[in-house]
């Protein structure tokens, strides 16, 4: 049986799904496989279920990422628990502010036209210059 057939079988797909899904590179999957990254590259553009595990495996893991992102842009309640000095676990709710730099980022990303640094001013509608001869244009 050649080496990427294995790979091709449902455990085997799953496998790679998995790593994809821990946030493995493509380097690293390769690397558990036994193969080079250029062989992996091969790989996925000749055989699409293989192509389709790492695709799903890395959706995952980015609708977790993008998940915890908007947490922390707008900010979330969390609980820990503490022993008291009798012994007892007492929960103590805390609030976690709004980060700053999740927002910017999170609105630089899903917003760029409104949120970007540089923005594009157009003189569309300037009126023109209408010079005579006697006017002298300075640098």
């Amino acid at each position: 049986m050649a080496k990427y057939q294995e790979w091709l079988e449902p455990e085997g797909l799953l496998k790679i799904e998995g790593w994809a899904r821990d946030g493995a590179l493509e380097e690293q999957i390769a690397n558990n496989i036994g193969i080079a990254q250029k062989t992996l590259i091969e790989w996925k553009n000749k055989y699409p279920e293989l192509n389709n595990a790492l695709k799903k495996g890395k959706e995952v893991i980015d609708i977790q990422v993008e998940n915890a992102l908007l947490k922390r842009a707008l900010g979330y309640q969390t609980t820990e628990y503490m022993i008291d000095e009798k012994g007892r676990k007492k929960a103590i709710k805390k609030q976690i502010a709004p980060d700053v730099v999740a927002q910017i980022f999170w609105l630089k990303n899903r917003k760029p036209k409104e949120w970007r640094d540089k923005r594009d001013i157009g003189f569309d509608n300037a009126l023109p210059i209408v010079l005579s001869g006697d006017d002298e244009i300075e640098d």
